[in-house]
Parts: C-alpha cells; structure tokens; sequence
C-alpha cells in the first residue's frame, strides 16, 4: 500500500489536534494561574512529548528515516485509523469539558474546579486515554519502525512518573488545592489504574 496515505493521515490527524488544542489554550492562558506546581522535570518531559509529536512529522517531510520503513498493511492501517478518530474525539472532548481549567502543565488556576461531568465522569483521564489511542493509531498507521512508535515511546515515558495517578493526585495535587476532598473520594471510587 502506498506510504503517502499514511502520511497523508499524519498530517490530517496533526492539524486536527492543533486545531482542537489551539483554541483551548489561548482561552486558558486568559485566566490568572494561582498557583503553578512546575518543576524542571515536567519540562523535560513535556519536551520529550514535543520530540515524539514532532518526529511522525519530520518522517512525513523528508527521507530521514528511510531506513527503517517497512510495508504499510490493511489490517494496520484500518485499526490504526480507528484509533486516530477515537483518540481525537477524545482530545475534543477532555478539553471541551475542561474548558479554562485545562493547562498544558501543572497549574491551578483562579476558580478552578475539580472537573466531573463529560467524559471525565466515566474516565479519570480522558487526555491520557486520548494520547494513549492517538499513539497507537500512529505507531499502526505509520509503516517506520523509528516514525511509528515515537509517539507512543514518548507518552509512556510520560506516563512512568504517574503510573498510578490517584496517588500521585491524592498526595502532590490534592493537599494544594481547593477540592481536596472530592479528588480523594474521586480516586477511592477508582482505585485502580486507568488512562
């Protein structure tokens, strides 16, 4: 099958998240951050994370990892597009739910609120969820063996410091913000890991 459909989904499947994103964060930088919990290592990860989005990227545009293709299957790309469209829909709607509240690092801001309804009340974390789907729809889509996986190597990487989020929520976030005791009843509703 022809590689340039895969790089055509890339591209689409960028913009759509630019697109989704872009908007949000304008509208979130509106709002004063009361406090900020950044530290230097979610920098770097955060880094990391722009290094896999943008790697899919560079392999659409040049020949740089030439080397490492290999040929693109139906059945790979059908799933992988399944996942792509699933995981978007997600993105939109984690951050359309969110609304101001969302903040590409660690932040609380003015008024922030504990989020409940939308997906969030079936799903801890619908953006992880999102990422998660999206990266695997890539690594599927995309026929390199460097492109394809870049992604999803670095959202689990990303993932390594919150393997287990409610204890991370419960005991870094949670003592530092306003809706302390909803986040813990939140995490005891689901105890166990979900994206």
């Amino acid at each position: 099958m022809n590689p340039w459909i895969a790089k055509a989904l890339v591209l689409a499947g960028s913009v759509v998240m630019i697109a989704i994103r872009a908007p949000h964060g304008h509208r979130s930088r509106t709002v004063k951050v009361a406090t900020s919990y950044k530290t230097p290592l979610e920098t770097g990860l955060l880094v990391l994370a722009w290094v896999g989005f943008f790697v899919p990227l560079i392999w659409v545009a040049s020949p740089a990892f030439s080397f490492a293709e290999y040929a693109l299957g139906t059945g790979p790309l059908v799933a992988g597009v399944m996942c792509l469209v699933i995981g978007l829909w997600f993105f939109y709607r984690s951050h359309a739910d969110l609304g101001t509240n969302w903040s590409i690092t660690l932040e609380v801001r003015e008024q922030h609120r504990l989020i409940t309804q939308g997906v969030y009340r079936r799903i801890r974390h619908p953006m992880y969820l999102a990422l998660a789907l999206y990266s695997i729809g890539q690594a599927l889509v995309i026929p390199n063996w460097v492109a394809g996986p870049s992604n999803l190597i670095a959202f689990a990487i990303l993932r390594i410091p919150g393997v287990v989020p409610c204890k991370f929520e419960a005991e870094v976030v949670a003592p530092r913000t306003c809706f302390e005791p909803r986040l813990t009843a939140r995490c005891r509703r689901r105890a166990s890991y979900k994206p």
